[in-house]
């Protein structure tokens, strides 16, 4: 850990689907608040596409590794973690996809693992895994 010191504070690790999020009065999402948002729609293609895991969601091994060998998901978790370490380090961050069941389920998840393994406690917040797949915005 290069001898820095941990934060105290428990990390707290948000998944959420923009699709299901509340609207501002200009109708745009309202993502969960936290010291960092990560929009992973235009990021990360979605896994989704993968027939086989449409009724599965980010806590199934088989998504966390199709999620995990999509192209910049490995640098996207690195960089999370290494921020998740910093000494004077964040208290929240937010992941949210479209859904919130697959990508931004699966990257917490994998994230949580390895700021664990790396000595910092971390809480999971899933807000929308448990919900069914959307194709197009909620109506609100």
């Amino acid at each position: 850990m290069n001898g820095r010191a941990l934060p105290m504070t428990p990390l707290h690790l948000i998944s959420f689907g923009y699709l299901h999020l509340p609207t501002d009065a200009e109708g745009h999402p309202v993502p969960p608040t936290a010291d960092r948002i990560e929009d992973v729609r235009d990021r990360l293609r979605d896994p989704a596409r993968a027939r086989d895991i449409l009724d599965l969601d980010g806590f199934h091994p088989r998504v966390q590794d199709v999620v995990l060998n999509t192209v910049g998901a490995r640098e996207l978790i690195d960089n999370l973690v290494e921020y998740a370490l910093l000494s004077a380090g964040p208290k929240t961050i937010a992941l949210g996809c479209a859904g919130g069941r697959h990508r931004a389920c699966g990257l917490v998840e994998l994230t949580a693992q390895r700021v664990r393994a790396r000595g910092r406690e971390v809480e999971i917040e899933h807000l929308h895994a448990h919900l069914p797949r959307v194709l197009r915005p909620v109506a609100s």
